[in-house]
C-alpha cells in the first residue's frame, strides 16, 4: 500500500528552483487574518501552518523548518519583536514577511531590527491587502512548475489520509443563484503540498480507481451531510467509465445514498468520450441509478457531439461543454457555433447545460447570450475545500465579479 519513492525520483522531484512545495509560518494574533493567508498560500502552492504567539512560534520552529515566516502586527510591535527574536535565537535561515498598516512607525521599527538581527527580511506586506500583493511579495518563492508524474502513489494517499475532495460551485446563468458543486479530488501531500489529479490517479485499469471512487462517493455524502446544516446542495462527482462495468459498484453506490428527506439526488459526471464509446453501458446504468436518486451528466462533450445527435431514449440530466469550447468563445465564432450546436443537441434531449471553465466577463455573457443553464469556472469561484465552501459560498450570494 505504502510504496516509497525510490531517492533518485525524489531528486528529480522538483518545482523549478525547488525540490519540495515552500514551507510557510504565518504567524499573527488575530484568525481571520491567519485563515486568509493560508488559504491564499495553498493556492500558490505553499505548505502552510501557523501560531498566534511567540511561544507557539518556538514549538514550530523546533518541529519544522519553514522557509517563510509571516509574522503580523495586530498583536502590537512588542510580540512581533519577540517573534523576530526567537528567529535569530534558533539562526532561522528562511525569510520573514512583516504584515501591518502603511507608513506605520511600529512597522518600520520592527522590520529595521529584523534586519540588525540579521534575519533575511522581505518588504513588508502593507495592509489592506489583496492576493495579488501577496503574491508579488513572495514571489521569489513561489514554485515554478507542476511536479513529475506521477508524485505519488495513490495506494499510499489513500492509506496516509492525504485524500481531500474540493468543491467548484455551479451558478444559474440568469439569476447567479447557487445552483450545486462540483467535487474535484486532491491529495495534501505533507513534502509537495495540494497535488492535483493529473498527478496521482492511477491507470483506468488499476484497481485502486475503485478504490478511489468508493473513497469519493463516501466523501461526498459526508459532506452533503454536513453542508445541508447550511443549505441543501446539489452535489456532482466524477467516477471512470469502469466502476460501472460491474454490477455490485452500482449497487454499492445506491446504497450509500443519504436517507433524508431533504437529499435531491447525486450527479454523476462521465467523461463524454467514454459514454460515447459506451452506450449501453451507460443507459442501463442511468435507468438503474435513478431508482435511487441518482443521474448521469456528460463531462467535456465537445468537438466528438455529432456521435450523440440521433440518440433516443437517452436517460441524462446534464451535458457539460468543454471548456476549450468555453474560454475565449466571445471572440471565436467556431466556438460558438460549436456551443450552439451542443446547446441544440441538449435541447432534443430535454436536459440542461453547462458551460464550465468561464474564467472572463466577456466569456460569460457569451454563453448566457447562447442560451447555457448552469455556468462554472474561475471568473466565479476556484474549487475550494469542503471547509471554505460551508463557510463562504453556502452563506453568501455570488455577485457578478468586475
Amino acid at each position: 500500500m505504502g510504496n516509497q519513492l525510490p531517492e533518485e525520483i525524489i531528486k528529480v522531484a522538483t518545482f523549478g528552483r525547488r525540490k519540495v512545495a515552500p514551507r510557510v509560518c504565518i504567524a499573527d494574533g488575530k484568525q481571520h487574518i491567519r485563515k486568509f493567508l493560508g488559504e491564499a498560500l495553498e493556492e500558490l502552492g505553499f505548505i502552510t501552518c501557523e501560531c498566534s504567539q511567540v511561544g507557539e512560534l518556538s514549538t514550530v520552529l523546533d518541529a519544522q523548518r519553514p522557509d517563510l515566516v509571516i509574522v503580523g502586527l495586530s498583536a502590537g510591535g512588542i510580540e512581533a519583536a519577540a517573534m523576530l527574536e526567537a528567529l535569530a535565537a534558533r539562526v532561522f535561515d528562511g525569510k520573514v514577511l512583516l504584515l501591518g498598516p502603511r507608513d506605520s512607525l511600529m512597522v518600520a521599527a520592527v522590520q529595521e531590527l529584523g534586519e540588525q538581527l540579521g534575519i533575511a527580511m522581505l518588504p513588508t506586506l502593507t495592509t489592506p491587502f489583496d492576493s495579488g500583493g501577496l503574491r508579488n511579495c513572495v514571489a521569489t518563492l513561489l514554485p515554478i512548475e507542476a511536479p513529475p508524474s506521477p508524485v505519488i502513489d495513490a495506494a499510499e494517499a489513500l492509506s496516509a489520509g492525504w485524500l481531500e475532495l474540493w468543491y467548484q460551485p455551479k451558478f444559474n446563468t440568469q439569476t447567479l443563484q447557487l445552483c450545486g458543486a462540483e467535487a474535484l479530488i486532491r491529495v495534501r501531500h505533507p513534502t509537495w503540498g495540494v497535488i492535483l489529479p493529473a498527478y496521482f490517479l492511477p491507470d483506468k485499469d488499476d484497481p485502486y480507481l475503485f478504490i478511489l471512487s468508493d473513497f469519493v462517493i463516501g466523501r461526498a455524502v459526508d459532506d452533503w451531510r454536513n453542508f445541508i446544516q447550511h443549505r441543501n446542495i446539489e452535489i456532482a462527482i466524477n467516477l471512470p467509465i469502469t466502476f460501472f462495468q460491474d454490477p455490485k459498484s452500482v449497487a454499492s453506490l445506491s446504497r450509500q445514498m443519504p436517507d433524508h428527506p431533504a437529499f435531491e439526488g447525486l450527479i454523476i459526471e462521465i467523461d463524454a468520450p467514454d459514454v460515447i464509446s459506451n452506450l449501453d453501458l451507460v443507459k442501463t446504468a442511468a435507468r438503474q441509478l435513478r431508482f435511487s436518486n441518482i443521474a448521469i451528466s456528460i463531462d467535456d462533450l465537445g468537438s466528438e457531439w455529432p456521435s450523440l445527435v440521433g440518440l433516443y431514449d437517452f436517460p441524462i440530466v446534464e451535458i457539460k461543454v468543454d471548456r476549450q469550447f468555453i474560454a475565449g468563445c466571445a471572440d471565436d465564432r467556431l466556438k460558438q457555433t460549436v456551443c450552439r450546436q451542443i446547446l441544440d443537441l441538449a435541447d432534443g434531449f430535454g436536459v440542461r447545460t453547462v458551460a464550465e471553465g468561464v474564467e472572463t466577463r466577456a466569456d460569460f455573457f457569451t454563453v448566457r447570450e447562447m442560451g447555457f443553464d448552469l455556468v462554472q469556472g474561475f471568473l466565479f469561484a476556484k474549487p475550494m475545500t469542503a471547509q471554505k465552501f460551508a463557510l463562504t459560498t453556502l452563506r453568501h450570494p455570488v455577485t457578478m465579479p468586475s
